[in-house]
């Protein structure tokens, strides 16, 4: 009796530690799940943001109705894109009438991992839309170590479904990818990051090369704004010409 008292007593005082450890087991747990960036709780949050684009690329970030569109013309292997991109995402987050678009640039001296993440980051959008597309490019700028060096063998995306690798498998993406960068060399755009901001209203445009601080991406804003409005009243009745104000 004595000895069964003794071991009731013993489990009781053991018990207390062992529901601790398991509640921060729990804990732990439920804060490595939440803190992927592809998570359905995350991705449910950008869907919210980007729901109303169009399906398929190019994929875009923020309000649907903005009335200007940044264009980021980037190498996901550039360690310049990788600093700036996460600094954008936020002045886009900050100004809400400024959309963000993606515009696949790999350059030759990144290959072939820069053009392997673009397929990922394409398949990623492919299968789960455009928020799953941002969230991949984000992933990928945390992991890769730039410069062509790609991606450590040993990581994996977390986010990688079966669908998602039969994509990559495909190499169907192959064509946009190209695609884009063949358009940007018409356009003239030879390094990254290169931005392209277009008013949706006016139909004009401004190519500012190099990562563009905050204040100078509002100054453009302006710029476009009142050139825009200008045209407008000169042309009543009549759409807008879509004439170019690129700099050389």
């Amino acid at each position: 009796m004595q000895s069964s008292l003794f071991s009731r007593f013993r489990f009781r005082r053991m018990l207390g530690p062992l529901m601790g450890l398991a509640l921060i087991v729990l804990l732990v747990a439920i804060w490595y799940l939440t803190s992927q960036s592809g998570s359905p709780a995350k991705i449910h949050v950008d869907n919210a943001v980007s729901q109303n684009f169009h399906a398929g690329p190019p994929w875009r970030y923020g309000r649907a109705d903005a009335r200007f569109t940044l264009v980021l013309y980037a190498d996901l292997e550039c360690p310049y894109c990788k600093s700036y991109y996460p600094l954008l995402r936020a002045w886009i987050d900050r100004n809400p009438e400024t959309n963000l678009q993606w515009h696949h640039l790999p350059l030759p001296m990144h290959e072939p991992a820069a053009s392997r993440q673009a397929q990922l980051a394409e398949c990623a959008g492919e299968v789960d839309g455009h928020a799953a597309f941002w969230q991949a490019v984000t992933w990928i700028y945390q992991q890769t170590r730039s410069d062509g060096a790609g991606i450590p063998e040993n990581v994996q995306y977390p986010s990688l479904t079966p669908a998602m690798q039969a994509c990559i498998d495909s190499t169907r993406t192959e064509a946009i990818i190209q695609a884009q960068a063949n358009e940007g060399s018409r356009e003239g755009v030879a390094a990254t990051p290169t931005l392209k901001l277009s008013d949706n209203q006016s139909g004009r445009t401004l190519v500012l090369p190099g990562p563009v601080e905050g204040d100078a991406l509002l100054s453009a804003l302006d710029l476009l704004s009142i050139d825009g409005d200008t045209d407008q009243g000169r042309n009543t009745g009549t759409p807008a010409t879509g004439s170019s104000t690129e700099p050389r």
